[in-house]
């Protein structure tokens, strides 16, 4: 799945539009790290337990915001942004996006796509699961065990 930010996919023409397609969890911390980043926050800075939920809320709301793109018959997903907000002691995290249908049209797209295709996601996606338990750690390109063969080369010059 092809996923941006901005309105079009440079080197892709977009040939049908599904609509708009999003994907929502609502995350608590256990109850331990939620002690341990209670007193990490009496000194300041940053809490790597609130950060690791949130990685893991945005990877998991990605996920199913792609199953949903892909239930729609979509290639690609535009204009996706995150959006969150808190319920009481939870934390809610939403990816949405539009989803497309899209067809590469220069070279290098047309590589990516074949790539994306042969590989069923681009590297970076791995991470992306729909249930992510707090007491598991995401699988990530780079990751002991985790092998991602190399996406194809933008053209240079």
């Amino acid at each position: 799945m092809l996923i941006t930010t901005s309105f079009d996919l440079p080197g892709y023409d977009i040939v049908a539009v599904q609509g708009e397609v999003f994907g929502l969890t609502v995350r608590s911390r256990n109850i331990g790290a939620g002690c341990i980043a209670g007193f990490r926050s009496i000194g300041g800075g940053e809490i790597p337990e609130f950060t690791s939920l949130l990685s893991q809320s945005r990877n998991e709301a990605m996920a199913r915001m792609v199953q949903e793109a892909q239930r729609r018959g979509a290639n690609a997903i535009i204009a996706m942004r995150f959006d969150s907000g808190a319920i009481g002691q939870w934390s809610e995290i939403c990816a949405y996006g539009t989803a497309v249908w899209v067809q590469p049209v220069t070279d290098y797209a047309k590589q990516q796509y074949e790539f994306m295709v042969q590989s069923g996601q681009l590297p970076h996606q791995q991470a992306y699961q729909p249930n992510i338990s707090e007491w598991q750690t995401a699988q990530r390109p780079g990751a002991p065990g985790v092998t991602t063969a190399p996406p194809p080369q933008a053209p240079q010059g």
